[in-house]
């Protein structure tokens, strides 16, 4: 074991914040997984090209067996120094169960899973979403929320979402967002760190998809920007690399809100 090289791992590493998240860090070695190995191959190749320290594996977040294969490649590898969390599904899916398992389930599969790799200078950083903040508090689907692998927590979560899976990923970046409140004593007692990054309107395929089914809506939201613009995925990157660092060495169990300041005037309107 090379205990002298620190890794970045990456999940959704072949997509656009993934990639953009693995560029920042170009002076440390990284790993990137992401569902497709083929997907996984490619990006590999490209940072490769370009001059980085790069590996990958294909890992479906949803199946602990291959969370497993995913933490023993890192464990080869080095000591683990962050847990970029990007990979996710928006409500475009239209399933309201895949949702929440791809986005909260697997998300804490990841925590528990990488915990067992966590050490003192580690951080786990999870990709909740400007959404979440638009869902109040409430202790019956906070509940749910805060432990989504037990009996009933669907069931709980989906009487208050309609059968909408748009409403459904806001309540799971929720989720994502209680489970650093729910982890953070036990991360701490490793010397590690646990944060959550809450991305606005980001310039990503997956956004441009959404863009493409509401424009209005998008052009709405760009309009309650106070910045007047969308954010591109390097200004979350930027945010990941400063929180994966020792400057960050103090946050931890808290939400780090990238949305341009639109989320404010959103609720103003609501």
């Amino acid at each position: 074991m090379k205990d002298s090289k620190k890794l970045i791992v990456i999940t959704g590493g072949a997509g656009g914040i993934g990639q953009a998240c693995a560029k920042a860090f170009k002076d440390q070695p990284i790993i990137l997984t992401d569902y497709s190995q083929e997907k996984v191959d490619e990006a590999v190749a490209k940072f490769s090209k370009e001059g980085f320290d790069v590996s990958g594996i294909a890992c479906d977040i949803t199946d602990k067996n291959d969370i497993k294969k995913l933490t023993d490649y890192v464990a080869q590898k080095g000591r683990l120094k962050a847990l970029v969390h990007t990979a996710g599904v928006s409500g475009t899916v239209k399933d309201i169960k895949k949702v929440y398992t791809i986005d909260l389930v697997a998300t804490e599969l990841l925590i528990d899973a990488f915990y067992e790799l966590a050490n003192t200078g580690s951080v786990a950083i999870l990709l909740s979403s400007m959404m979440a903040h638009t869902v109040p508090e409430n202790k019956e689907y906070d509940a749910a929320l805060t432990n989504p692998q037990a009996s009933g927590s669907f069931e709980t979560v989906a009487k208050f979402v309609n059968d909408d899976s748009d409403t459904m990923y806001n309540f799971a970046k929720r989720g994502v967002q209680l489970l650093t409140h729910k982890n953070a004593d036990k991360w701490g007692e490793k010397g590690a760190r646990i944060v959550s990054v809450s991305p606005g309107v980001i310039e990503t395929p997956m956004a441009l998809k959404a863009a493409e089914e509401h424009p209005e809506r998008m052009d709405m939201i760009k309009q309650a920007t106070p910045l007047k613009r969308n954010g591109q995925p390097e200004d979350i990157a930027d945010v990941v690399q400063f929180l994966a660092s020792d400057a960050a060495r103090f946050i931890t169990s808290t939400d780090i809100l990238v949305d341009g300041g639109v989320v404010h005037n959103i609720k103003k309107m609501a």
